[in-house]
């Protein structure tokens, strides 16, 4: 990012329009909700009995998709902007297992080892590089030994993230500050001290273009729209 550009940091997604996105994002019933809230849950895969962090959690999302299969969702976000909106959505939804905190993803103050899965969804490309490895060591302090990660970005090599980064049709996501590559992803969890387990390119949630990819994204850049991967703590 150029050294004179604003950071985005806490006070910019407090203050900006971020949290007020379009209808596709804070419809938890949207097309493109559904399909993400499924994609990661089967990267997941969460047991009945886990006790699950949600970082940079947002709009609530993922959160409230592991409820009804979970122990226990707690969703973490720096924003206090994002929580406060996803308290509202809690109340509406009078949901016993779930609670949304103000933290930092790269130190949350949470008791270490006491979270069996933690999901970080559309969290990394928010991430500075000098964040990154905090948060992955953040991700590791927190969970059991064998709990997992899992981590859900955006690729950028995709068509989408490509037109978006040049401003050509869609708009850039200025938030999205640095993206990781698939290998980078993966050493950066390794050098947390994870163990990665799956890690694969996913297909995006638009109709012809979601099958069109799933046969050819392996071999053509531009048409990974998703990285996935689930990593462990040893143990």
């Amino acid at each position: 990012m150029d050294g004179n550009a604003e950071r985005i940091d806490r006070d910019w997604y407090d203050q900006s329009a971020y949290f007020d996105a379009g209808d596709h994002i804070r419809d938890f019933g949207s097309r493109f909700q559904r399909y993400r809230a499924a994609k990661v849950l089967d990267l997941a895969r969460p047991a009945a009995t886990d006790r699950v962090l949600d970082l940079g959690c947002g709009w609530g999302t993922i959160s409230f998709a592991l409820a009804p299969l979970v122990r226990e969702v707690v969703g973490l976000d720096f924003s206090e902007r994002a929580v406060a909106g996803c308290d509202r959505e809690l109340e509406r939804r009078e949901l016993s297992n779930v609670v949304f905190r103000v933290g930092d993803a790269g130190a949350s103050g949470l008791a270490a080892g006491s979270f069996d899965l933690v999901v970080a969804a559309d969290l990394f490309e928010h991430l500075y590089p000098e964040d990154s490895g905090s948060v992955a060591e953040e991700a590791f302090r927190l969970l059991r030994a064998g709990g997992a990660l899992a981590v859900w970005t955006p690729c950028r090599s995709h068509l989408l993230e490509v037109l978006k980064n040049n401003d050509i049709v869609l708009r850039r996501d200025v938030s999205h500050v640095d993206y990781k590559s698939l290998p980078r992803l993966k050493a950066l969890l390794t050098e947390a001290g994870f163990r990665v387990e799956r890690a694969y390119y996913a297909e995006s949630h638009l109709p012809v273009l979601s099958w069109i990819e799933r046969a050819a994204g392996r071999w053509i850049p531009l048409l990974r729209r998703r990285i996935a991967v689930l990593a462990r703590k040893p143990g």
